[in-house]
């Protein structure tokens, strides 16, 4: 008789830890530390948190609730623990030491995350890049086994103990991915230099994570970006033109989606990458209508906005996942502000009419009649614009053209006159 096997892939089962100092609100970012953990692949089985003025040093929370967190360990067969904080490496030994559990912080949590997503050679410089930087400060206290002398031939100096050796290793490794990572980040940098010198106009796509940003770009331009109802399911940025409706065509630009708490080593490593909105021409602030604290997530993402150096830089605000929100009406829209679906296309026809008044004038869509003495003009109009149609009628030729800025001086007084 055949057996039968069960294949399917066993979930950590985890416990969920915050001190609550009054710095933040402890049950919304725990709440986020959820959603964080489900996309790692885990479930939260239980949550504890504390109230205290600072972080004990030995352990981050108390002795009293950390013997509470070892008997629902036993009880709950706990996986994992996860502070929603960072640790350091002496907590994380005397964490364990108690509760017997494998812990880990908060932005162990999203480096392993990223770890997962990366699908491009930057991208994973980049998450190896933070991973490195995070354990560098924390070797020495991972225990005496990065303390003994290392006796390897030709590998080690005299007398360096193991936990030298590792440093050394470490900050080498950063340095060549650092490298590497410069001659990517060269390379876009040139793009950006190209992009601007040829007049291309762009838009890059902002937000908190998970607000629907791939969705958005997806609709648009049927780019075929990851979207998933998950947190970071886009670390890359991807870039696709459109048309807007006055003719002229703008590139997005999707980006890494922010969160609150956001470990600096990843701000650091992926600064690259969100510098694309610091050197767009119109940045659109994408925010979930329906996430309770849609107000709080739009905070974080204008905050780091500003930190990249983005003011003056128009801003069209979207509220995405209206299709979820029964009481849409009553949001806040002043401004540029649009309501959406990304995911069914509603909105998009006013969401396309508040980026094209954003942009920047670079061109004019106008009807002229050219005298056939002016013909060499048409071709003038085909290299620096477009024209969308050409008719050769007794008075002259007739175009529905979008004229370059540049050029338009040129051909301002063969408007027709019905068009002004």
């Amino acid at each position: 008789m055949a057996e039968m096997f069960d294949n399917t892939i066993k979930k950590d089962r985890v416990l969920l830890a915050a001190v609550d100092t009054g710095s933040y609100d402890v049950e919304l970012s725990l709440d986020e530390l959820e959603e964080l953990t489900e996309t790692a692949g885990g479930e939260v089985i239980a949550r504890v948190t504390q109230k205290r003025p600072s972080f004990d040093s030995g352990t981050c929370i108390g002795s009293g609730r950390l013997e509470e967190m070892a008997e629902i360990c036993r009880n709950e067969n706990i996986d994992r623990i996860v502070f929603d904080c960072e640790l350091t490496a002496t907590q994380i030994r005397n964490i364990e030491d108690v509760c017997g559990v494998f812990t880990i912080d908060r932005t162990m949590l999203i480096l392993d995350i990223f770890a997962q997503r990366a699908t491009t050679r930057e991208g994973r410089l980049q998450v190896e890049i933070a991973q490195n930087k995070y354990r560098l400060p924390r070797l020495a206290g991972m225990g005496t086994n990065m303390s003994r002398l290392g006796g390897g031939i030709g590998t080690r100096g005299p007398g360096e103990s193991k936990l030298e050796t590792d440093k050394r290793h470490i900050r080498t490794r950063i340095a060549a991915l650092s490298d590497e990572l410069k001659e990517i980040e060269k390379r876009r940098g040139l793009m950006r230099k190209r992009r601007k010198k040829d007049g291309v106009l762009t838009a890059a796509i902002v937000g908190y994570t998970n607000v629907g940003k791939s969705t958005l770009l997806n609709y648009l331009t049927e780019a075929g970006v990851l979207a998933e109802n998950k947190l970071f399911a886009t670390l890359e940025t991807t870039s696709r033109a459109i048309e807007l409706p006055d003719g002229r065509s703008v590139t997005l630009i999707d980006t890494v989606g922010l969160i609150r708490r956001l470990p600096h080593q990843l701000v650091e490593a992926f600064k690259s990458t969100l510098e694309e909105a610091a050197s767009a021409d119109v940045i659109i602030h994408m925010c979930d209508a329906s996430a309770d604290d849609c107000e709080e997530q739009a905070k974080v993402t204008l905050e780091l906005l500003k930190e990249l150096g983005c003011e003056g830089i128009p801003v069209v605000t979207v509220f995405n996942k209206c299709d979820k929100v029964p009481y849409i009406n009553e949001l806040d829209t002043s401004g540029e502000a649009v309501k959406i679906s990304a995911k069914n296309g509603t909105g998009i026809d006013s969401l396309l009419a508040a980026i094209q008044r954003a942009l920047p004038e670079n061109s004019v869509r106008c009807r002229l009649l050219l005298p056939f003495d002016k013909a060499g003009l048409v071709n003038t109009i085909r290299q620096e614009g477009r024209i969308f149609s050409e008719d050769y009628t007794a008075e002259g030729i007739v175009l529905d053209a979008l004229v370059d800025i540049k050029v338009y001086h040129l051909v301002e007084s063969y408007k027709v006159k019905s068009e002004e």
